[in-house]
C-alpha cells in the first residue's frame, strides 16, 4: 500500500516520515497532525508508510504489520532480526529519496517513529549518509547498537534528537528508552528527553512537545 500523506499547506518545504508501531498501520498517527500546533508556514508534508505483513516470532508467529521480526523479548531487552531492520531502513531511505525528488532536500526531512517504528527511525537517521533535519523517537529503543557502530554516518553526528517515553510503559520498558538515551549521550549526541506518566501510548502533552520541537527546528533550518 502507498503511504498516507497529510500536508499542512501548499508547497511543503519540510517533510516528516512517521513510522507506526508493531501491529498498527500508517493511519495510526494521522490524527495527531492538527494537534501539533505547527506554524502556518512553512508547510509540512507528513508521510505515514505501512509496514509489511510478516510473522512475528515473539507473538507465536502471528502475522501482522511489522518493520522487523522480534525473536524474543523481556522487560529490558529485545532479540531482533537485524536483516529486517536493514530492509526497513532501505524502505525509509527510498521515501527520503522520493521526497528529495519532489523538491524537499534531505536536510529538511525528519524521521519519526513510535515503538518498533521508533527503533527503525533511530537506526535510519543515525546511519543516513546525508544530513537529515532530525529524529523523533517515541516509546522506543535502539534495536542493534552494532549497526550504529558499523554504519554511523558523519553527517548526522549532530542530528537533533527528540526522545520521549512513558514511565508506566509495560510493553517497551522505560529502561530500554533510558538505555538508548545513555548510549547516545555517551557517544556525543545531544538528546531532548521527555518522560510522561503514561503507558505504551502518546499523550497530548507529548504531542504539544513534538510540535514545539518541530517548530523550533524548522525556524532554525
Amino acid at each position: 500500500m502507498p503511504p498516507l500523506e497529510v500536508e499542512t499547506g501548499a508547497n511543503p518545504q519540510f517533510a516528516v516520515i512517521w513510522l507506526h508501531g508493531l501491529g498498527a498501520d500508517g493511519s495510526d498517527f494521522v490524527p495527531i497532525v492538527p494537534e501539533l500546533g505547527l506554524a502556518e508556514t512553512p508547510a509540512v508534508r507528513f508521510i505515514f508508510p505501512h509496514a509489511p505483513y510478516m510473522a512475528v516470532t515473539c507473538n507465536a508467529g502471528y502475522v501482522m504489520r511489522a518493520w522487523y521480526d522480534i525473536i524474543s523479548l523481556d522487560s529490558t531487552s529485545r532479540r531482533i532480526d537485524e536483516a529486517g531492520i536493514l530492509a526497513s531502513r532501505e524502505s525509509v531511505r527510498a521515501l527520503i529519496e522520493r521526497e528529495k525528488g519532489r523538491g524537499i532536500p534531505a536536510a529538511r526531512i525528519f524521521v519519526a517513529g513510535f515503538s518498533q517504528g521508533g527503533a527503525v527511525a533511530y537506526t535510519t537517521a543515525l546511519t543516513h549518509p546525508e544530513k537529515l533535519a532530525g529524529v523523533i523517537a517515541l516509546s522506543t529503543y535502539i534495536p542493534s547498537p552494532d549497526l550504529l557502530d558499523e554504519a554511523s554516518a558523519g553527517p548526522n553526528r549532530q542530528i537533533p534528537i527528540l526522545a520521549a517515553h512513558g514511565l508506566d510503559d509495560d510493553v517497551v520498558s522505560p529502561v530500554l528508552g533510558m538505555t538508548a538515551r545513555e548510549l547516545l549521550e555517551d557517544r556525543g549526541y545531544a538528546i531532548e528527553w521527555h518522560e510522561y506518566a503514561m503507558a505504551h501510548s502518546v499523550c497530548l502533552e507529548e504531542v504539544w512537545a513534538i510540535g514545539n520541537w518541530l517548530n523550533a527546528r524548522m525556524a532554525a533550518g
